[in-house]
């Protein structure tokens, strides 16, 4: 391995809001990081070969023979690199590259001989993963998508066509009505997640039975998922599916090779497995799917709905030559309706909201200021083509305090 694989620098999180920062700022300065809990096992955080210790929101003497950083909530970009540069002599050698070189090893160490399953959903955190393991442990790799019947428009097809074309093994599931068979009438978002999480464990667990040799289970999750979820000492935002382990009945160890990643470092990886770059850039999609874009209570008929005019927006978003500059652009139903018209006959449907943000890594977020001739468009589009929808709002809310989905 080379030498930037040894320069790492351990990130202690006291469980305050920028810890995550701190650590993206590391790697910003090409210098590589782990973060733990500052309350993680002591053998565990004296075990981390690092050369520097980054203390995040507080401190406790574990007696590291590294030099430590102090970081408060005054903390700035120029602490961060006089201490990497200046103190710890840090070569800043690390790039996407190399972390993806290091994973491809240590995914071959970690899965030997056994057999892997991934649930693959499309979106770049589980297509990264997929490209990462593949490149590792080739046909032991088997990557399974699950049709929630939560996807945008042509998903299924699309995961199909591009992971078949790269010689991965691939099983696709129909499992639609069963996920929404146990979503009718449920309305709160957090039941939501957790439902549609839950479901997709048994579903996946269905279907990984059948690789008897089967031991590990691959995740997309990356940090910020980690951080939204929680911990003991960060309040819960929202809850991820792919956070917070397995059940201990499904006899599967995890392999979350992106698990510490931004989402544009986790870009940056895709382009380094020669993914295609419609698919290293597609704007993120969160793992309960259109569950959490279709607000309230979720039926076929309203997801229906969703889909056509988050088609509808994200292909004028494209057609403008905005899409690349985007972070995320998607349309969202609300349950509430409004009188309208429609070919002379009054309507009562429900309200399309649209959403378009900037954003580096998910943790904090700005609206985009759309052309309103754009927006003009769009919405005509979508009040004449999609039935349900007479009523079409933009959201202009940055997060925080917002989050960027409304669920």
């Amino acid at each position: 391995m080379e030498n930037t694989v040894h320069e790492k620098i351990l990130v202690l999180d006291f469980g305050v809001p920028y810890g995550q920062l701190v650590a993206r700022k590391v790697r910003e300065l090409k210098v590589y990081c782990e973060v733990l809990p500052y309350d993680a096992d002591t053998e565990e955080i004296m075990a981390v070969d690092c050369i520097g210790v980054i203390c995040v929101g507080g401190n406790k003497d574990y007696g590291f023979k590294v030099p430590v950083l102090d970081l408060d909530e005054n903390w700035t970009e120029e602490n961060i690199k006089t201490f990497l540069y200046d103190v710890v002599k840090c070569k800043g050698t690390w790039t996407e590259g190399a972390y993806t070189a290091m994973m491809i090893n240590a995914i071959k160490n970690q899965v030997g001989d056994n057999e892997i399953v991934l649930g693959l959903s499309g979106g770049v955190d589980s297509s990264v993963c997929a490209a990462l393991i593949h490149e590792a442990v080739g046909d032991k790799l088997t990557c399974i998508f699950v049709n929630t019947g939560l996807m945008r428009k042509n998903e299924p097809q699309e995961v199909e066509r591009v992971f078949s074309t790269r010689g991965v093994k691939l099983v696709m599931i129909d499992a639609e009505k069963r996920f929404l068979d146990l979503l009718k009438g449920v309305d709160d978002p957090e039941k939501k997640r957790k439902i549609i999480g839950a479901e997709f464990i048994k579903v996946f667990e269905e279907e990984a039975k059948k690789y008897k040799n089967a031991k590990f289970l691959a995740q997309g999750t990356i940090y910020p998922d980690i951080i939204e979820s929680g911990n003991k000492h960060a309040e819960t935002i929202k809850s991820h599916h792919n956070v917070g382990g397995l059940p201990e009945h499904l006899n599967l160890e995890l392999c979350e090779p992106v698990k510490y990643l931004f989402k544009d470092e986790v870009r940056k990886v895709g382009e380094e497995l020669g993914l295609p770059h419609s698919m290293v850039w597609r704007h993120p999609f969160p793992g309960p799917g259109l569950g959490v874009r279709c607000v309230g209570a979720l039926c076929k008929e309203r997801l229906d709905i969703l889909r056509e005019a988050d088609a509808i927006f994200v292909e004028e978003i494209r057609n403008a030559g905005l899409y690349d500059d985007i972070w995320q652009a998607f349309a969202q139903l609300l349950p509430i309706k409004s009188v309208g018209a429609r070919d002379g006959k009054r309507t009562y449907n429900e309200t399309c909201v649209l959403r378009a943000i900037h954003s580096k890594d998910a943790m904090t977020a700005k609206p985009v200021k759309i052309p309103f001739e754009l927006l003009e468009k769009v919405a005509g589009r979508i009040l004449n083509e999609v039935e349900g929808i007479n009523r079409v709002l933009f959201d202009i809310s940055p997060k925080p305090p917002a989050t960027i989905e409304w669920e």
